[in-house]
Order: structure tokens, then sequence, then C-alpha cells
């Protein structure tokens, strides 16, 4: 196949995954469909946090059963990305949005919906509106307290009744920025505890999509937090998961992958779906005869690498690590094996020079903060998190190996 013949790729680096293309995590699904959607389609309000590592896929798992509890539940799925809010009142700016553009799997809310709102649409464009800036702005302080958004939403239930809205399935995602601020953790509390002692309940699915840290923090900041959510645990993807991913995405666009092909495929990914569509994009796009054989993936593997050092292990390990001595500590770790994901303290020391040792244990604790390493089971044993990263700063003290030569 060649490249100027080849149609869409089915991998999408940094988006979450098609609803079509979705695989694994049926317990986590099972469980917000049965405990949460299946709940407030029957009049109970339900609050979860999906919680995982990033790039675990918690975006995509959010996305997937929102398309199911619209399809055989009723509810209507508000997504609502949070990734610019530093405070509430930009948060509810950014729900208002997203419930505009609201309704996209059934045409018949969508209009509803913007001809309700219609004096937040700009004009109308060949492929969609844009936004009224500031009348989203003006509005969004009537927004900003438990009372508003409660409001607010149980008049968007009752406006879509007679599409069969049942109730209201709201997701608040990227939600790092908004949680540092004391006053949101305050507002999800008032939120759920308004609507429970309200006298017409909103049938309402409130989910948050975050890291356990984020969470921890909302709890810092306002304890009765703790209590609210039924927490939903990502894990890194099995073996088997990534297999019938890989097979399902190659598959969608007749291309197939040899076992030794998958098997690299598979390890380099380590279950995170963030990295296997970055993997798999490169793959589709070096092939050229739409049979992913060995070469392809160690190809693959490496542009992905480089792409994951570049956007993750640049910008926050090489640039917090200052120190040239650090650099250094770092290169002579990497040169154990591109394998090797854990390595002893014992292993390294004996390389270092004196001013090296002195910085070791601190180099170590900065690497554990910036989420690269963590502490094995064994004493002074370290682990890398990710495999991509590993296999980069591999590459990276290669590239500096031949700079010197």
């Amino acid at each position: 196949m060649a490249e100027n013949s080849k149609g869409k790729s089915p991998f999408y680096p940094g988006q979450p995954v098609p609803v079509d293309l979705f695989v694994g995590r049926a317990g986590q699904i099972e469980r917000i469909l049965k405990r949460g959607a299946g709940q407030v389609a029957e009049g109970k309000p339900v609050a979860v946090y999906i919680q995982g590592e990033y790039g675990i896929g918690k975006s995509s798992v959010a996305g997937f059963v929102q398309w199911i509890a619209e399809r055989d539940f009723g509810l209507h799925a508000i997504y609502t990305p949070l990734g610019g809010a530093r405070n509430l009142s930009e948060a509810a700016s950014a729900i208002l949005e997203a419930t505009i553009r609201s309704g996209v799997f059934d045409p018949r809310r969508s209009e509803k919906v913007r001809n309700w709102l219609a004096k937040y649409i700009g004009r109308q464009e060949l492929f969609g509106f844009t936004i009224n800036a500031e009348a989203l702005k003006k509005e969004a302080p009537n927004l900003s307290t438990p009372f508003g958004m409660l409001g607010f939403l149980s008049e968007v239930k009752e406006r879509l009744k007679d599409t069969g809205v049942k109730g209201i399935f709201l997701v608040l995602d990227e939600i790092n920025g908004i949680t540092g601020d004391p006053q949101f953790a305050h507002f999800i509390k008032g939120l759920i505890d308004t609507n429970a002692m309200s006298k017409d309940t909103l049938p309402l699915l409130l989910m948050l999509c975050g890291v356990e840290e984020r969470r921890r923090e909302m709890i810092q900041k306002h304890q009765p937090i703790d209590r609210i959510f039924d927490i939903i645990e990502i894990e890194i993807m099995t073996e088997e998961e990534m297999k019938e991913f890989f097979e399902r995405a190659f598959n969608s666009v007749q291309m197939t992958v040899d076992k030794k092909a998958m098997e690299y495929l598979t390890y380099y990914s380590a279950g995170f779906p963030k990295i296997m569509h970055l993997v798999g994009d490169a793959t589709y796009w070096i092939d050229k005869d739409s049979i992913i054989d060995e070469d392809d993936a160690i190809n693959a593997v490496m542009l992905a690498a480089d792409e994951v050092g570049k956007k993750y292990v640049d910008q926050q390990v090489y640039k917090a690590l200052r120190s040239e001595d650090y650099h250094s500590i770092l290169t002579k770790i990497a040169k154990l094996s591109s394998n090797a994901m854990s390595f002893n303290k014992s292993e390294i020391v004996t390389d270092l020079s004196e001013t090296e040792n002195k910085k070791f244990n601190n180099f170590l604790q900065k690497m554990k903060s910036l989420k690269v390493l963590k502490s094995g089971e064994v004493r002074g044993e370290y682990i890398f998190n990710v495999r991509m990263v590993r296999l980069y700063i591999w590459l990276q003290s290669l590239q500096k190996d031949n700079l010197k030569g």
C-alpha cells in the first residue's frame, strides 16, 4: 500500500478513542452502567470519579459509557473538558458551552438544545457554529453556584423530556487546573447535596475524570468530598486487550500484523492506550504492503519513543533535571539496556563520580516526584513507570555517545 494512497489512520494519538475501536475495561464499564447509568435512569443521583494515570484511557472510558448511557438508558450526555478553567466561573462557562454542543448522537436533542440556547451561539458556519464568548462569560456567574447549576441542568432535562431523556450524564474531564481552586470542591459537594435535598431531585450522573492526586487535592480543600464518589480505577490494559485493539484497528483498514510485530507493539505500549495509539499510528504510516512485520514494528516503536520523549521527557524530565550531574547520572542508568525496566542503586553507584554520588539520592527522589521512577519491592530497587520513556532515555544516551564520537 503506497503511502499516498492510504486513507484515514485508525489511530487517534492524544484523543479519546472512537466508540467503534473501544476494547477492554469490561468490569469498570459494567459497574458504571449498572451502578451509575442504571440507577440514574431509575431516578437516583450518582457521583463517580474515574481514576487512573495519565494516558491510561480515562477520557475514552467516559466517552464510551456516555454513548451507551444515551443509547440504552435515556440519559443526555454532556462532556465538559475543563483544561482551561481555573475558577468556578470558567468551569461554569465550559459546562454551558458543552451543553450547547451536546446531543451529537440524537439530532432532535441537538436541535432543541441549540434553539433554547441560541443567544449563546455566534454565527452559523458551513461545518458548525461559533460561540458568543461574551454572552457565555456574562451568564457564567449565574451557574457558578450549586443552586444555579442544578437549576440549569434540571431545565436541560425538562426541555428534552419529549425525546425520552430520563436524566443528565455530566462528565467533567481535564480537572488538573480547577482542583487547585478551593471553591471547586465545595461546589461539587454543594451540587450533590443541594440535589439530594431538592423537592424534585434531578436524576444526575456526575462523573469526574482525573488522577488520584487531584481527588486527594479536592479532599484536602474540603474533607467531605472523601465520601461522595464511587471510585472507578482504570488500570493498564492486559496483553490480550492490547492485541484485540491492534487487530481491530488494523483490520479496519485491511492490514494484518504478524506475531513478532504484535509482540513489539504490545510490549512497548505496556498497556497505556495513549502509547498504543502513538505506536499504532507510526506503524500505519511506516508500513508499505499492508502486512505489519517485525521491521515495521521496530521502526514504529523508535519513532513513537522519540515522540513520547519530545512531548513528555524533554519537557518534564530533562528540563527539570537542570544539573549536569543529574543528566550524567540519567545517562549512566540508561546505558544498562534498552529493555531494563529496573535497576538497583548498587549497579549505578560504582560508575558515578564523587560529585554525582553525593547527588544520587536527591536525583532518585526527583525522578520519583516526576513519575519517571517508582520504588521496587527489593531494597534499593527502582523501576521505570513507562517503557517508552525508558526507551527514549536509552536512545538519548546513544545519541550523546555518537556526538562525542
